[in-house]
């Protein structure tokens, strides 16, 4: 599932891009437009991994083909193991509706390099212990038909250089989501079809997502008289945009998130300055919502709800 930390992400990568583009002007429904746009390329970078791993298990089909057609095929040629094509695994994801779905939706198998990965990735497939150890165990064992596509998502995928060079060509939200989905992945793996595009954000975090950039958008004047006299000897038109979008989603979580906890916002914006912004971002936002903070509490302007 998308985490919440993962939604204040695109959120704010929704409105920098947008203030950026339209020197500080946003209009509401392009921005509800460019937040759709952040997720549905998580849901494509998803889909994505899937596709790429199941053509990596099937081309043992594709090789076998090949060698066995050559003008002269080998002993080697005529004897290429495809038990893997018939993971049982393998065809519960490819029968699943995620798969399915991103599959249509996305349509990755129509470019020529993706062939030329996947031919890589399954070389490297074939020639290493647990492939080999794999097509010599007799019948198929449950636990060894997921553990070797777990091998080729943790191993050949994702800490393979070359693959994540390769994807992140792609897909500039690679560094942002890659955490998130090799857990979905990995999750998935153990039970395919637990996930569908629908349930990948569920009801609530989809609600706080779309609650979250309509607050920044339309309170945005009040924010900024809350916040800019918080600045001291800052100059609110040079503080770096992205700082203040951070800022902005902060307070936005005081004032209209009742079961947000204001410890959890503040480190949360902690954390994504330093991680999105500039080295001394961390210790300036937290500084200004720590003050912002304490004036809101003494007018009892935070109210916040305990649910257990």
């Amino acid at each position: 599932m998308i985490s919440r930390r993962n939604i204040r992400v695109k959120v704010m990568q929704s409105i920098y891009a947008l203030r950026a583009d339209n020197n500080g002007t946003v209009d509401k429904g392009t921005l509800t437009s460019r937040l759709k746009k952040q997720f549905d390329l998580s849901f494509s970078l998803l889909g994505y991994q899937l596709w790429f791993l199941t053509e990596v298990a099937r081309y043992a089909e594709t090789d076998a083909s090949i060698r066995g057609n050559k003008h002269l095929p080998t002993q080697e040629d005529l004897t290429v193991a495809t038990k893997i094509a018939g993971n049982e695994v393998l065809w519960r994801i490819l029968e699943s509706d995620l798969y399915k779905d991103t599959v249509a939706l996305y349509k990755f198998d129509g470019f020529e390099e993706n062939k030329d990965m996947v031919k890589a990735a399954y070389k490297l497939l074939v020639e290493s212990p647990v492939y080999i150890t794999y097509n010599n165990t007799p019948g198929r064992d449950k636990r060894a038909e997921k553990e070797v596509l777990e091998y080729i998502y943790t191993d050949l995928m994702i800490a393979n250089d070359n693959w994540v060079s390769f994807v992140e060509e792609k897909y500039t939200n690679w560094d942002d989501d890659a955490e998130m989905l090799r857990q979905i992945v990995m999750q998935y793996l153990q039970k395919p079809g637990v996930y569908t595009i629908s349930n990948l954000i569920s009801p609530d975090k989809r609600q706080f997502a779309n609650e979250l950039i309509n607050t920044v958008f339309e309170k945005n004047e009040e924010l900024e008289t809350i916040i800019k006299p918080k600045l001291r000897n800052w100059d609110a038109d040079r503080l770096a945009l992205l700082d203040m979008i951070l800022l902005q989603m902060g307070v936005s979580e005081f004032l209209y998130f009742e079961t947000i906890p204001v410890k959890v916002t503040i480190n949360e914006y902690i954390d994504l300055a330093k991680e999105y912004s500039t080295a001394q971002s961390g210790q300036f936002v937290n500084g200004i919502l720590d003050n912002v903070r304490k004036e809101l509490e003494t007018e009892n302007r935070i109210v916040k709800k305990s649910f257990k």
